[in-house]
């Protein structure tokens, strides 16, 4: 039986004059890196409406101010985990519109991104990056007034 994993994660959508916010996730290994929107993982306890905060914080070393709730994705997908085996990993990302209202812009340090920047959004679809960016995008176009979309397939073997 393969063991099963649930993330929750919380990410930002943060745009202004047609650019987009993004950071650069790199593997641990350094071997593999992907544009994702600011976000990540919600800690025990952590609501995720702080979560999104300080992630943005972390992640491009702006502060943030939250908006509103896009939605909702929840996807799940076979992954290799880092710890060795394989996961069943269930994917819940909660993702906002967000505003800067602080800060200067500079990469992570010791996390999981190493560079954030603002890319023009007609520039997006020729980037390698993370399927977060392109629901990111979509709730944030559209704004489905349940704030759902359907999950995306996924059947990808990929590390986690």
């Amino acid at each position: 039986m393969i063991a099963q994993r649930l993330r929750v994660a919380a990410y930002a959508v943060c745009s202004r004059d047609e650019h987009l916010l993004l950071a650069r996730w790199v593997s641990p290994d350094g071997a593999r890196r992907h544009w994702t929107l600011p976000g990540g993982g919600v800690e025990h306890a952590e609501d995720p409406f702080d979560a999104v905060v300080r992630e943005v914080a972390e992640e491009t070393g702006y502060e943030a101010q939250v908006e509103l709730l896009l939605g909702v994705n929840s996807r799940t997908r076979t992954v290799e985990s880092y710890e060795g085996g394989v996961v069943d990993l269930h994917m819940l990302g909660i993702f906002y519109r967000a505003r800067i209202v602080g800060g200067d812009l500079r990469p992570e340090t010791d996390g999981t991104t190493d560079l954030a920047q603002w890319i023009p959004i007609a520039q997006v679809a020729t980037l390698e990056r993370s399927a977060v960016v392109d629901i990111g995008l979509d709730l944030h176009r559209d704004t489905p007034p349940t704030g759902h979309r359907e999950p995306i397939p996924t059947t990808s073997l990929q590390r986690h």
